[in-house]
């Protein structure tokens, strides 16, 4: 088991250094059409990953320590947990959106920022996991728990209003401002420079700061989501892994088109409440991952017409 935990972190520091060292070597502004086609790109890769699931579970190699599944249980379960944290990284975007129009993060420096960020969101939500399983695996009543706070943020999505992007009184930002020596002008793709003989952090790093802890706090609601399709903690990570990994790409594909989905919300909210009761119903009601996949990819495609039809 630790063997491919350990190469499938070998394939992501591999994907990541392709992606930062040879495909975007030079800092440059990355269109719609060049976002569409590195999602596509991400996307392709994780449908193939999900192919590996189903060998490995399949043919015994790997076993879910909840009991033996089959391969195509295990493949469901991916793909679900795979969708469930796509669809959550849709309300992260809104606030990386926020984060670079704050910090006034020229356009092409954000990809450098995002690269940054989401290998920071691997190592963070790695400890989340693998303690979060733990913790549900001993203590049963956690999945109430989780439910719980899962439903308490589809309210708050649902009746949250924009003051909650207003970055001059996000509680992070002022946090990082006050406490780590910043100077105020931008330095190409620096994130400190010497000034006087004194390290200053450039707004390119502080807003990385701010995306790094706001990540922390949307994996509070993706990775419950997630104990709620499976509790293998291979398939919780490599699923919320493989997600965030296309997020960049996702980022500049979205960022200018937000404005066009105003509806999606609505289908987050939904599916971070059908997740939360179904946490809570887990010991009455079993609901088949089969059918856990469909009515979220329903979900979110009604998110879309709708908002289509609105415009």
């Amino acid at each position: 088991m630790v063997l491919f935990w350990i190469l499938f972190l070998v394939l992501v520091a591999v994907l990541l250094a392709l992606d930062l060292g040879v495909f975007h070597k030079k800092d440059h502004v990355i269109g719609v059409g060049e976002s569409l086609r590195w999602t596509l790109v991400w996307i392709g890769v994780s449908l193939l990953f999900s192919i590996a699931i189903f060998f490995l579970y399949g043919k015994g190699i790997l076993q879910s320590p909840t009991g033996s599944i089959s391969g195509n249980e295990a493949m469901l379960e991916y793909l679900t947990g795979y969708i469930i944290e796509k669809s959550l990284s849709m309300d992260n975007i809104f606030v990386m959106v926020a984060i670079f129009g704050y910090f006034k993060i020229p356009d092409i420096h954000q990809h450098r920022v995002l690269f940054w960020g989401i290998l920071g969101a691997i190592i963070l939500r790695g400890i989340f996991i693998v303690g979060g399983t733990a913790l549900v695996n001993n203590f049963s009543w956690l999945m109430y728990v989780f439910g719980v706070v899962i439903l308490i943020s589809a309210g708050k999505m649902l009746f949250g209003g924009e003051e909650d992007n207003d970055m001059g009184n996000n509680r992070i930002v002022k946090f990082a401002t006050k406490f780590l020596p910043v100077t105020q002008n931008h330095h190409g793709h620096d994130f400190t420079i010497l000034e006087n003989g004194k390290r200053l952090f450039t707004p390119l790093f502080v807003a990385l700061v701010v995306i790094e802890l706001s990540d922390v706090l949307f994996a509070v609601d993706s990775i419950p989501a997630i104990f709620g399709v499976t509790t293998d903690p291979f398939i919780v990570f490599t699923s919320n892994i493989m997600a965030i990994l296309g997020l960049r790409s996702l980022y500049f594909a979205l960022a200018a088109m937000l404005h066009k989905f105003g509806k999606l919300k609505y289908a987050i909210v939904f599916i971070l409440a059908f997740v939360g009761i179904k946490m809570l119903i887990v010991e009455f009601v079993h609901i088949p991952t089969v059918i856990s996949l469909s009515i979220i990819l329903v979900a979110l495609i009604l998110g879309v017409v709708a908002s289509l039809v609105k415009k």
